[in-house]
């Protein structure tokens, strides 16, 4: 028996309610696997891929991400070390070990200081992978494990991420889709944690006035590389 089950269980009892009857369980098991959709927004819905990935970019833009995009993944330490100095930040991050990013032709830019793991309160800039993209509000959806570590979406001051064209999905439920969908993954197999990431944190004070990197980074720079048509 699982804590799930020793939990649930403990409120049944307390309900005084006993086992449910198999035609009951049957019917809630089937609710559950069924993953059933509620209402979501026409206006990612309907577009195909290429415009999908022009409202991701305008959604993000509009609640003060930045968005570069290069043609290949041979583009991104470039990029990287171009936002790097417009910034006027030091040429130095820490990056998720993750094999996407350990595959980048990093070597190209031997100035970049790369420090591989979890975040650390010193840590400026921090550079991730993204589970996906949710076009119809500009959000990036982030998930925990080995190797992407949840520190590096907070601590750091200045986010990166990297993008693919193709990870761009028109709603939340498609992104949850994509998460059950991992290779090796399932429902008893989701990582801990999944984070939604939509701009820079943000808070507005008694004044409303809006305070940048209150909870987080201050900066989210997303690296868009390839495009929709690709695979």
């Amino acid at each position: 028996m699982s804590a799930r089950d020793d939990i649930l269980g403990g409120i049944r009892q307390a309900l005084g309610r006993g086992a449910l009857a198999d035609e009951a369980a049957g019917a809630l098991a089937a609710r559950v696997a069924a993953h059933r959709r509620n209402l979501i927004p026409a206006r990612a819905a309907v577009l195909d891929p290429p415009a999908r990935v022009d409202l991701f970019v305008a959604m993000a833009e509009g609640v003060q991400t930045t968005v570069t995009r290069v043609a290949s993944d041979g583009g991104v330490p470039e990029e990287v070390a171009r936002y790097l100095a417009a910034e006027n930040l030091p040429a130095e991050l820490t990056m998720a070990p993750d094999p996407t990013l350990d595959a980048l032709p990093w070597a190209e830019r031997p100035l970049l200081q790369i420090r591989r793991g979890k975040a650390e309160p010193s840590d400026t800039v921090s550079l991730t992978p993204c589970l996906a993209a949710v076009a119809e509000t500009g959000t990036l959806m982030l998930v925990s494990g080995e190797a992407t570590p949840t520190t590096l979406n907070f601590l750091p001051d200045t986010h990166i991420v990297i993008l693919r064209a193709r990870q761009v999905v028109a709603s939340y439920e498609d992104g949850w889709d994509l998460l059950r969908q991992r290779p090796g993954e399932g429902p008893k197999a989701l990582p801990r944690t999944v984070n939604f990431i939509t701009g820079p944190s943000r808070t507005g004070d008694i004044e409303q006035r809006i305070e940048l990197g209150a909870h987080g980074p201050r900066r989210l720079h997303v690296i868009l590389v390839g495009d929709a048509a690709e695979n």
